[in-house]
């Protein structure tokens, strides 16, 4: 495959083709179902996936398919189905996965950008779901046409967008399940949906965490008190949750106690921790703006590095039962209820994790107290199998050809369920998820961007590695 031509034919599209047609698509307020309860009365997911639908049937790639899968009452999805080129024929099925939905708008967008307003500055596309992850299922096209156009093979590959990832991917088992005979036998598996420390190089998504997300009420009175008569009687239900929450985190560390969400790091992810820590310094110490006079939890790179990949960790995310500082009485509250998450290592069963937190917030529960769990969910993370020779050799050559850099990995302390969903159905297949996000990129936050530079760049590296895979 002719490398010049296929670097030339993808700066073109995404130039020429690719930058209107995602533009078109940031302006559409596609909210992922979690925050937008009447998706289906509101009509933005479906528009979002026929503005896709209507670029990929302009494409005219020979003998392709373009549908849309929806089953009753789950979210659409979109799928591009093309046959093998000859040679890769005998390769089993590329899948390439992507979504369409997006996060909610948020409050504090610049001035001159907006959630829905694609603005191109300085080499970047703003717009919610510019980055995250709008772009993927163009780059996935522009990569497939790039082969075919510079003399390259692919096998057989369905690029998949899904409209609920956002929210979770709760459609997706079942869509999997329905699809398998169609998707046949995937032996590649390619995410965009990801990203790195910088835009130097490719950037590898080698592992990601799961989740357990739970809300817990704690209950002391049947109605508030005046806090002066019956403080010192009455525990208040804020201190009976510090005492919960202590079972299971040192609050001075920020340690989680509990053994079963607790693994041993796998000594080839704290290579690859000093790896990218040596190429890129200071990646995490000053990934996040952090307020004046703060400073992380460690100033060593590789222990930052290990700590959002691979080992557990609690965020309260949310309250309620609390007024506002100006409208607070001298009452002693009810209850009081918190919203934790729970983030995983990549290897901890996620249901032995749940049933480890409900014990120990509902075990021997201080005075008596009442305590109720809702809002209970919990998914597995995800540990990508080692590169075979084939693909190691082929993410050496794209960083020469592509980046001139060196390919790094990244253990991202964020879910993309669809990883660990496809895993375990496809245990023998390879996984590259990368992408063009960067840890400034503001994803799921105001001024959301895309680099549009690195996005060719991996729009070529899809490329190569598909030729690859196909050549075996």
């Amino acid at each position: 495959m002719h490398t010049d031509t296929v670097n030339q034919h993808v700066r073109q599209l995404w130039q020429d083709d690719i930058l209107p047609s995602l533009s078109g698509l940031v302006e559409i307020p596609a909210l992922s179902p979690a925050f937008d309860a009447h998706w289906e009365d509101s009509g933005q997911l479906a528009r979002a996936v026929d503005h896709v639908r209507r670029w990929l049937i302009a494409r005219n790639i020979p003998d392709a398919t373009v549908d849309v899968v929806q089953l009753p009452g789950l979210t659409p999805l979109l799928l591009l189905d093309i046959p093998a080129t000859p040679g890769g024929a005998d390769s089993g099925t590329a899948l390439l996965y992507g979504h369409l939905d997006k996060q909610p708008p948020v409050g504090g967008w610049s001035e001159g950008l907006g959630p829905w307003q694609p603005v191109v500055r300085d080499g970047r596309l703003y717009g919610r779901g510019s980055a995250d992850d709008g772009y993927a299922g163009y780059a996935a096209t522009a990569a497939l046409e790039a082969i075919r156009h510079a003399g390259g093979e692919h096998a057989r590959t369905v690029v998949l967008l899904e409209t609920g990832e956002e929210s979770g991917s709760p459609d997706l088992p079942t869509y999997l399940a329905h699809l398998a005979d169609r998707l046949g036998d995937v032996t590649l598996v390619t995410c965009l949906d990801s990203g790195g420390h910088d835009y130097e190089r490719l950037w590898l998504t080698t592992s990601l965490r799961g989740m357990v997300q739970i809300r817990v009420t704690v209950r002391v009175l049947d109605a508030a008190q005046h806090s002066g008569l019956s403080s010192g009687a009455v525990p208040s239900s804020f201190r009976i949750l510090r005492e919960l929450l202590a079972r299971v985190e040192d609050a001075a560390t920020g340690e989680i106690l509990l053994p079963e969400l607790n693994v041993a790091i796998p000594p080839n992810r704290r290579r690859e921790a000093e790896a990218t820590a040596a190429s890129v310094p200071g990646a995490m110490r000053d990934a996040f703006p952090l307020a004046e006079g703060m400073r992380p939890v460690t100033d060593d790179e590789v222990e930052l590095l290990l700590n959002v990949g691979w080992r557990p960790t609690l965020s309260v995310i949310g309250a309620s039962g609390f007024p506002e500082p100006a409208d607070a009485g001298n009452v002693l509250r009810s209850a009081s209820t918190l919203a934790l998450s729970f983030r995983l290592p990549p290897t901890v069963d996620s249901a032995a994790a749940l049933a480890a937190v409900q014990r120990a917030l509902t075990t021997d529960v201080p005075y008596g107290a009442e305590v109720e769990l809702s809002g209970i969910e919990h998914a597995d993370g995800w540990d990508a199998p080692e590169p075979t020779p084939w693909l190691a050799k082929a993410l050496e050559q794209v960083s020469d050809t592509v980046f001139g850099a060196p390919w790094r990995t990244i253990s991202l302390g964020g879910s993309i369920p669809f990883m660990g969903l496809l895993g375990e159905r496809y245990p023998n297949a390879q996984f590259v998820v990368t992408g063009a996000l960067g840890s400034d990129s503001n994803a799921h936050v105001p001024d959301e961007w895309l680099h549009l530079s690195q996005a060719a760049r991996v729009t070529e590296a899809v490329a190569h590695l598909l030729d690859a895979h196909a050549r075996g």
